[in-house]
């Protein structure tokens, strides 16, 4: 389970002293060398801003390099002090009380302020913004160096939605700069106060960052990071061994096993909280097949999970019954669907389908396209026959945002959070990725939301996570062992750093060896 800050008990809470590594700025030698990824999706300039983040994680991989937040996900833990140097919460869990640490700038050399984090707060339109305005009464300036933000109400989730990736909201941006150069140039050329400084970006081509030595933590080892788009799993394999990158994302199948055996390379895998799951909107229309709720069952028993998982991600992943990560607070662990294709086709034989049916399309991230492909594979041969369409991941978190995706969708989230967090982004009525929602769970969503005894609060979430489970909303599939590689000359890639994180960072903790 994870450790977040909250617990049982509401009360005065004050950070330890932090260790000297988080204390300020720390002397070392002048930045050099250059550090490239090879990146497994075209990045996307919105994922410059901290404004418009998704229940997805791939937007931190920038902002952990350009920006910075109040407090953040990092090696000591998910709530860690960062531009803040310290927060309390009122012994009536009203208000939350942030200080910022003295001395910081951004890196045009404007000085973070108490005002930049109200503004960042009222800027933020991104996942979870709806239930943080709706739970926050307002954000007031002490002065300066100290800013309250006061609820309406007790909401012990306030810091697992503000202080980790569930959101971008903690994550402040300069307001006199975004004022003066106006929204759309702010993401072209973005002013933050993290590690790096943000050089060029060329879309779907390369972002290029260069150290900011005056970053508040400590002054980078790395000179410049490079992040190339390499949406093609091969193309970066061979980039790694040419020796063009230095670290890529997401290898699959024979291409991991490729890398495995070359000398010099590293592969590892990390196990960040992304649930893979088929969602089918479709369920919500009375004329669809997927309105009943056999032909959802038929599509959970007729996937072979373990088979796809040793084919490609070499069996690192975890099979799973649930939407949830099963390291999250307040998860309940379903029974699983075993493989049975024999029942998959009785089901839809005793819907009214023995021929099966035409599903439509099957939407999905290009990056996971094998696996699609494989899923695919499993619901033909039951007689759910569908359509592969692969979209760009920037261009497949819109459409799926802006409900634009039908049929069925292969859907992933790897931020930070708890059962929660995950079901307000994609079950509960007017979640980011939620279609429609259900009355029952939305009812049962709403009562937890407040409840400060957590005994009762775990049984609410465990009741909606058993009505999922009962009414079969998804097909879940698998929690991603999320492959990495890295050669030689890499003294510290910044992978699983962080805990449960898939990219690398602390980007300042990154390093290349000396010769």
């Amino acid at each position: 389970m994870r450790g977040f800050v909250f617990r049982t008990v509401m009360v005065v809470l004050s950070i330890l002293p932090l260790l000297p590594v988080l204390s300020g700025p720390a002397a070392a030698e002048t930045p050099t060398g250059t550090l490239t990824w090879g990146v497994h999706v075209t990045l996307a300039t919105r994922w410059l801003d901290p404004s418009d983040t998704e229940a997805f994680i791939t937007p931190f991989m920038v902002l952990y390099a350009i920006h910075d937040a109040l407090v953040k996900p990092m090696p000591a833990g998910d709530n860690t002090p960062s531009l803040a140097e310290s927060w309390t919460v009122s012994k009536d869990a009203l208000t939350y009380e942030f200080v910022l640490r003295k001395g910081v700038k951004f890196h045009n050399g404007d000085p973070v302020t108490a005002d930049d984090v109200k503004f960042s707060f009222d800027r933020y339109h991104g996942a979870g913004a709806k239930l943080l305005k709706e739970r926050v009464r307002e954000v007031q300036i002490v002065d300066a160096g100290r800013v309250r933000f006061v609820l309406k109400e007790p909401w012990p989730d306030f810091m697992t939605f503000y202080g980790t990736s569930a959101t971008g909201a903690a994550w402040i941006v300069p307001k006199k700069y975004v004022e003066k150069v106006g929204e759309d140039a702010f993401k072209k050329a973005p002013v933050g106060a993290g590690p790096y400084r943000f050089v060029s970006f060329n879309p779907g081509v390369e972002l290029v960052m260069e150290a900011f030595e005056g970053y508040w933590r400590k002054t980078p080892s790395v000179k410049r990071l490079v992040f190339k788009s390499m949406p093609d799993e091969t193309t970066r394999a061979s980039a790694l061994k040419a020796g063009e990158v230095d670290i890529v994302y997401f290898l699959n199948g024979p291409v991991a096993q490729e890398i495995k055996r070359t000398p010099g390379l590293r592969l590892a895998a990390a196990m960040p909280p992304g649930v893979t799951f088929l969602d089918l909107p479709e369920q919500w229309d009375p004329k669809s097949p997927w309105h009943d709720r056999r032909v959802r069952l038929a599509a959970n028993y007729g996937i072979d999970r373990q088979a796809i998982n040793q084919a490609e991600t070499l069996g690192f992943s975890k099979i799973t019954g649930s939407i949830i990560p099963s390291n999250f607070d307040f998860y309940w662990r379903p029974p699983p669907y075993h493989y049975d294709p024999a029942k998959a086709r009785q089901l839809l034989t005793e819907a009214g389908y023995p021929r099966g049916f035409d599903a439509g399309d099957f939407w999905c991230d290009a990056a996971t396209a094998s696996y699609a492909e494989a899923l695919i594979n499993y619901l033909q041969a039951i007689g759910i026959r569908t359509k592969l369409r692969p979209l760009e991941r920037a261009a497949f978190l819109k459409a799926y945002q802006e409900k634009k995706l039908k049929n069925i969708i292969y859907s992933l989230s790897g931020t930070f959070g708890n059962a929660a967090t995950r079901i307000e982004a994609f079950v509960a009525s007017g979640g980011i990725y939620a279609y429609e929602g259900d009355l029952d769970i939305d009812g049962l969503f709403r009562e937890q939301v407040g409840e400060l005894d957590r005994k009762k609060r775990e049984a609410i979430l465990h009741r909606v996570q058993q009505l999922i489970h009962e009414k079969t909303m998804y097909a879940p599939i698998w929690e991603l062992g999320f492959t990495q590689a890295s050669v030689s000359r890499v003294a510290e890639s910044g992978l699983a750093l962080i805990t449960d994180y898939p990219w690398s960072a602390p980007y300042e903790d990154v390093k290349l060896k000396t010769r």
